[in-house]
């Protein structure tokens, strides 16, 4: 059965070493000895899944780059505003460009966590 990573994450100890031992290979030797974090480690590099797909793009229903595509057109309408001297319209770009910023910070600190 082919297994992902969260599938794996998601998984007891021991159902994780029951997996392991049904597996012939180098990395998952000693299996019962192993904790869950240096089990999965050793499960996803004999079953071949890759542990570095944990990163999300998609912050708040939206995709990162189409935000950052967002942010360019309203600078370019922020220093239209700023040559025509419209401070109201000034105002609304410069709020929602804090709103994007402020989107793209909360995704990455909660990435982080």
């Amino acid at each position: 059965m082919e297994y992902t990573f969260d599938q794996l994450k998601g998984m007891t100890v021991a159902q994780m070493r029951e997996i392991a031992s049904g597996i012939e290979h180098e990395a998952v030797k000693g299996y019962t000895q192993l904790n869950k974090e240096h089990l999965l480690e050793a499960l996803c590099k004999a079953l071949s899944i890759d542990t570095h797909t944990r990163h999300k793009s998609k912050v708040s229903g939206k995709d990162k780059a189409k935000i950052k595509t967002e942010m360019k057109a309203l600078k370019v309408k922020r220093d239209e505003a700023l040559e025509a001297h419209d401070h109201a319209r000034l105002k609304t770009v410069r709020r929602q460009l804090h709103t994007l910023r402020r989107t793209l910070r909360k995704a990455a600190a909660s990435a982080a966590k």
